[in-house]
């Protein structure tokens, strides 16, 4: 089906006019009363959890979802978080689109819910509301030091090389040796993987129309002097949260050798035949690399690499140490640590001895974590989630969440896709049962209706769809698979205002 084409409002400057309830539209529940029969849902996020969301309640063959992004593009983590070396990861963007083509399916980017629209005026225009906004904040290191310069997020400095807007001004400063992330998962990986990666083979990536990175992300690691990472984990080898394939990634980059101390896998192979076979596979892996000797080819390559990287365990951050000018970071305190419980309770605990970790450059990548989007929305600050039951929200009959906001920041696509589903599967049982509202609601009418009176513009499919081909002919002109569009206002000019 054809995708559906909406109007676009103008935004005018802050502060915006004052909020008008849907009730207070004269005349608004005679007007649309006997125009509006059918299941009215919206989904905020547009991101996997909430296309995978939309895809599950598509399957109703009356249900109409709008899909409202704060982003003026879609597809969330799918374009801004997943690697930009990782293209294959991106595919489910097709799937995505085919759901955005339904035409009982809009998308509304550029409308921030909680500023441009509440969530109560969500509910009162729609039978149901499901809240998959992801997790855009990170868990902070809460240690001295964190606050200098050349100390970052892992998720910022993903989110720079990976077109996001709000991360385009980072401008991280690659001129140091060392580079030090705290965190030991795949987007650790990642970024550690971005960092070394010869600028060649970026470029015979960009050649093969295999990274949408970013031109300006590009041009900076062209210049880059770091030439060792240290991946830094408070636990030990078989706590490590980065999955089997990113590993193999890094141990075979080009021009790049791996430092793993064989102490701290002693006594390890004892142990693998009582965890679960991913694990294991993982684990053998890391003791083969720093356990046994490379072959005569391998042991060539490591030996003309001029770039390294390393995992320190049983590690724990206690400080970020200031350069002697106090103008930017001169290296991480670690506190030693040993391991107390067995299992998933297993804990890192401080054994009393401390080491510094000279480096330049320091990337936390300790986990994201969920914001609150509204006050009338139950939050849990300390899991960084909404409280549900199978996403069903506690307490509030017709909202719903998914994905990272519902579960917290864990998994895959994959893991997502199931999750959403699961909540998609709730929703319509609760339809079926008549524990939504009755009775025609006015959906994405309402809220066109709010969103003028408060100038703002909302973005539909199509308008991506020529943002898209915009990104598409400027790559091109580069031998690039796209070039990304990264300030919104140039997006809204490119489309007519």
């Amino acid at each position: 089906m054809a995708s559906r084409c909406w109007r676009w409002w103008g935004r005018s400057a802050w502060p915006w006019t004052p909020p008008l309830s849907v009730g207070s539209i004269p005349s608004f529940r005679h007007q649309f009363s006997t125009q509006e029969t059918t299941p009215q849902i919206c989904v905020v996020g547009s991101g996997p959890a909430g296309f995978y969301t939309a895809q599950h309640l598509l399957k109703h063959p009356q249900a109409h979802v709008d899909i409202y992004e704060k982003q003026p593009v879609p597809f969330g983590l799918v374009r801004f978080g997943v690697a930009p070396d990782h293209p294959e990861v991106k595919n489910v963007i097709n799937t995505f689109t085919q759901t955005a083509h339904c035409g009982r399916c809009a998308f509304w980017g550029n409308v921030e819910v909680g500023r441009d629209v509440t969530v109560p005026e969500l509910r009162e225009a729609y039978h149901a509301v499901v809240l998959s906004y992801g997790a855009e904040d990170h868990r902070a290191l809460e240690i001295p030091g964190e606050e200098l310069p050349g100390v970052c997020s892992a998720r910022a400095f993903v989110g720079w090389y990976n077109g996001l807007p709000e991360n385009q001004e980072l401008k991280p400063d690659l001129s140091c040796d060392t580079a030090v992330i705290l965190g030991q998962g795949n987007v650790a990986l990642d970024v550690a993987r971005i960092l070394l990666t010869p600028p060649e083979h970026l470029e015979a990536l960009l050649l093969c129309q295999k990274t949408d990175i970013t031109k300006a992300a590009l041009d900076v690691l062209r210049q880059s002097r770091v030439k060792t990472v240290w991946l830094v984990g408070r636990r030990g080898p078989l706590q490590v949260a980065f999955t089997i394939k990113e590993l193999r990634e890094m141990i075979q980059l080009p021009g790049t050798r791996p430092i793993l101390d064989p102490v701290d896998f002693l006594g390890l192979q004892d142990r693998l035949k009582e965890v679960p076979r991913p694990r294991k596979r993982l684990t053998e892996l890391l003791l083969r690399t720093a356990m046994e000797k490379p072959g005569p080819e391998e042991a060539a390559r490591r030996a003309s690499a001029s770039r390294a990287w390393g995992l320190r365990f049983f590690r724990s951050p206690q400080q970020v140490l200031p350069s002697p000018d106090g103008r930017g970071a001169a290296g991480v305190r670690l506190a030693v640590t040993r391991l107390e419980g067995v299992g998933e309770a297993t804990r890192a605990v401080p054994t009393g001895a401390m080491e510094d970790l000279p480096c330049g450059l320091v990337l936390s990548s300790i986990g994201y974590k969920s914001r609150p989007i509204d006050p009338s929305v139950p939050f849990d600050s300390k899991l960084g989630v909404i409280p549900n039951v199978e996403g069903r929200v506690t307490d509030v009959p017709g909202l719903y969440c998914s994905g990272w906001v519902k579960r917290g920041p864990t998994g895959v696509i994959a893991t997502t896709m199931t999750d959403s589903f699961l909540t998609g599967q709730m929703l319509l049982q609760d339809l079926k049962a008549g524990l939504l509202p009755s009775g025609p609601r006015p959906g994405s009418a309402a809220i066109q209706a709010l969103l003028s009176s408060r100038g703002v513009q909302p973005v539909s499919f199509s308008d991506w769809e020529k943002l898209d081909a915009e990104e598409v002919a400027r790559g091109q002109g580069t031998g690039r698979p796209r070039e990304k569009l990264v300030d919104p206002q140039e997006m809204l000019h490119l489309l007519g205002h």
